[in-house]
């Protein structure tokens, strides 16, 4: 895989900005900093010469690469080989494996969320998940593209994950049949009461077609009687910045829908409605967005949209908090570093950085029986190692007051089961625009 064929593709929030940069654009070295560079350099004579093995010149530059940007923040890196085919892989959306979204947590491998309907999900892989073993092999302490590449092959094959989960005595050993991942961005669905639901498990290439599309569908099928819309976003991790600002599009007839801001020249961008669908497609119908800490950058880009300019209701948990935008930045052919290089803000000039996107209404998945015991290990950005900071400085009890327990919901996994409710988060969106007259729901100016 060659470098232009990434760059070629459309900008990403995940968030990864992936525009090439010029030699104008790359910052000069401070004359300040030689004597800086020249402890670099004596610490790698030092080890070429006195370290007990010898050791290899890419090793140790690629070590002190990493060193770099690791110091920076969680999401800076530098790409190449296997890291750059990841990349390829996550704009493609197709591959043979697991259906894993992880991250490195303190050496661990941590399951941020299993894509729907993947192997993984089916397998009974949960968000919050600690994978130790792969196969019976320690992989704790390890690299994350190493973890990666392993949990990838053939469709057809298995391999048998250890998993550490929060709240159980033992280590969990499930297997788990690789499949062919095929993740589709948009599907929706009709629900009683004339009700459509419109679900984007990720902001790939033409997203905002895609949703314009299952609307017409759902219009078809209700014969254009449609009371209410249930915009579903949870356990999204972003993707394409253009497809988040032509989400919102669809529903925003006038002003602001993303500010971006950084320090180059060129990095602050202003997006506006308007630019790419004309008018509302579903106006004057109650609409709720539903998010969850799983849910980031794009996604978070189209609720605080919607939420800032009261087109829609925002319900579920507070998004994990995913405020930044990497560029990337052409080292050679065949590698690149991955940098932050700007903030984004929604309409009113608030950044989700850390503190997330808090809901409206916030809104237990009461149906998951280990509720209780992960959401005290929930994972967000302001968790991440070296995470960026908000300028605001948010407390921690201000980012914690949607775990305060609300008097309304009470049942457990069980009592919901045994109605027959197996999405408590969706069923109460749901239930809401069945009971609600939409002046109520719609938040319209």
């Amino acid at each position: 895989m060659k470098l232009a064929a990434i760059l070629r593709t459309t900008a990403l929030v995940t968030a990864v900005a992936l525009i090439p940069a010029t030699t104008a654009t790359m910052a000069q070295v401070d004359g300040r900093a030689g004597p800086q560079f020249a402890k670099l350099f004596a610490t790698y004579q030092r080890i070429k010469a006195n370290y007990v093995e010898p050791v290899d010149d890419d090793k140790l530059i690629r070590g002190a690469i990493d060193g770099m940007l690791a110091s920076l923040d969680p999401h800076s890196a530098y790409l190449d080989g296997s890291s750059l085919q990841r990349l390829e892989t996550m704009i493609d959306g197709n591959y043979s494996g697991l259906g894993l979204s992880v991250v490195l947590d303190e050496g661990a491998v941590k399951v941020i969320s299993p894509f729907r309907g993947s192997p993984a999900e089916k397998a009974g892989v949960k968000a919050g998940d600690y994978i130790t073993h792969l196969d019976g092999k320690l992989i704790y302490g390890g690299d994350l593209d190493d973890a990666v590449a392993q949990m990838r092959g053939p469709a057809g094959t298995s391999i048998k994950l250890t998993i550490y989960r929060v709240g159980r005595d033992e280590p969990l050993e499930v297997s788990v049949t690789r499949g062919v991942i095929e993740l589709e961005p948009v599907s929706h669905s009709l629900e009683a009461g004339n009700i459509g639901v419109i679900t984007v498990n990720e902001f790939s290439a033409d997203v905002g077609s895609d949703v314009l599309t299952a609307w017409k569908e759902i219009r078809k099928e209700a014969a254009g009687r449609v009371n209410g819309l249930v915009l579903d976003l949870r356990s999204n991790p972003g993707g394409s910045l253009d497809e988040a600002v032509a989400l919102s599009d669809l529903f925003l007839e006038k002003g602001r829908i993303v500010s971006q801001r950084g320090r180059a020249r060129g990095e602050t961008l202003l997006y506006d409605a308007e630019t790419v669908f004309r008018g509302d497609m579903a106006e004057g119908l109650p609409l709720i967005v539903l998010i969850d800490a799983g849910s980031a950058s794009a996604s978070e880009i189209v609720a605080g949209a919607l939420q800032d300019h009261r087109r829609a209701l925002i319900m579920g948990e507070r998004s994990f908090g995913k405020g930044s935008v990497q560029t990337l930045l052409p080292l050679g052919r065949d590698a690149a570093l991955k940098l932050t290089t700007a903030r984004y803000y929604t309409p009113s000039g608030h950044s989700v950085q850390e503190g997330g996107i808090k809901p409206d209404i916030s809104v237990p998945q009461l149906s998951d029986p280990d509720l209780a015991k992960r959401s005290k290990y929930v994972l967000r950005e302001s968790d991440l190692k070296g995470h960026l900071v908000n300028e605001l400085d948010l407390e921690d009890e201000a980012l914690e007051t949607d775990k305060q327990v609300d008097p309304r919901f009470k049942l457990t996994a069980e009592e919901l089961e045994k109605q027959g409710i197996k999405d408590f988060q969706l069923h109460y969106a749901l239930d809401t625009l069945r009971r609600t007259a939409p002046s109520a729901v719609a938040l319209r100016d």
